[in-house]
């Protein structure tokens, strides 16, 4: 490895992306796939240094047997990786289509293209499943059938999960194992350097890459400490954002409560409303229908003592019929009828 180099990497490129270790990215490749591909020199390295999303760098790209791999690992779950895979996929073919001289794109026979393989391997601390499947249409938020789609296979390389996975590679093996002591040591150790040189230590004599870690203590610390700030900013991030979503959401849970509320309070002071105006309206009709009651009782008991005494004078003969008919107001068949319907009889 150039003495020079920049510690800009990502511990797993450094690993696996690292054109001087091709025959660890081939004996990853064939753990993979169950391929048992030879020759390191397969490997066509297509990583592009400035494919940058969201302030990720592109992890290990290449190209082998026709198949064009993308290889990323995620310290934390991130399932918007399909998306990731979509940008880093369309700068690798642009870049082919450039500088493959046998692709012509404007011909009007098929152009051949290597197969896309998305691998994304996840080693964060949430508990997740063995493999999972990453589909960018999981972003549409709509029912129209899309026109792309990507899907991305996430392999949990967690210590203790996918085993058989960690044994055909032994550099992936103990590329996990090393994670796994450096987040042990960090429980006692006072810092992330001195964690680091213990899980190195703590390395079977064995591991492929106790040898190669050692040799590049330097440059493996700088890529672990940037990789711990970066997971804690992110965690940092996610804690921020829950906070500021709970505040929101409780703005949001009060105003809706408010709203509600008043909803509530009018329908029901509508209803309230609605009785009182029913009870208030019985009440005036019941006292409205006993003045009128009592109005008509009185009207008919005056008419009915007047002709009383009309009657009795006509009875009498002090008045005649017609008299008393004109003194009522009535005709004389009015005033007959009027006397009978009320009992009056001569």
């Amino acid at each position: 490895m150039p003495a020079n180099r920049q510690y800009k990497d990502r511990l797993f490129k450094f690993i696996f992306g690292n054109p001087e270790n091709k025959e660890w990215t081939l004996s990853l490749y064939n753990a993979v796939n169950g391929s048992s591909y030879t020759n390191p020199d397969d490997i066509q390295l297509t990583t592009i240094e400035n494919a940058v999303y969201m302030s990720m760098r592109n992890d290990v790209s290449f190209l082998i047997a026709d198949t064009m791999n993308l290889y990323e690992q995620q310290a934390s779950f991130n399932p918007n990786m399909p998306m990731r895979f979509l940008i880093y996929a369309g700068m690798m073919y642009g870049r082919y289509v450039e500088e493959n001289r046998s692709y012509y794109r404007y011909s009007s026979k098929q152009q051949k293209a290597p197969t896309p393989k998305c691998i994304c391997f996840y080693n964060g601390k949430e508990d997740k499943e063995d493999r999972m499947i990453l589909r960018l249409s999981d972003a549409f938020d709509t029912d129209v059938q899309p026109d792309i789609e990507v899907t991305v296979t996430m392999i949990n390389i967690n210590y203790g999960h996918n085993a058989r996975l960690l044994e055909s590679c032994q550099p992936l093996g103990d590329y996990a194992r090393f994670v796994e002591l450096v987040r042990t040591s960090r429980r006692t150790a006072v810092t992330l350097e001195q964690a680091i040189d213990a899980a190195i230590s703590e390395l079977d004599s064995k591991s492929m890459l106790k040898a190669f870690l050692t040799a590049h203590k330097a440059e493996v610390k700088f890529m672990c400490i940037t990789e711990y700030d970066e997971e804690r900013t992110i965690a940092e991030f996610r804690e921020e954002g829950k906070a500021e979503g709970r505040a929101e959401g409780r703005e949001e849970g009060l105003a809706e409560g408010r709203a509600e509320g008043r909803a509530e309070g009018r329908a029901e002071g509508r209803a309230e409303g609605r009785a009182e105006g029913r009870a208030e309206g019985r009440a005036e009709g019941r006292a409205e229908g006993r003045a009128e009651g009592r109005a008509e009782g009185i009207e008919i008991g005056v008419t009915k003592g007047m002709l009383s005494t009309l009657f009795d004078l006509v009875r009498k003969q002090i008045v005649t019929v017609a008299q008393a008919a004109e003194q009522a107001n009535m005709t004389v068949d009015e005033f007959e009828a009027q006397a009978a319907a009320a009992g009056l009889h001569a």
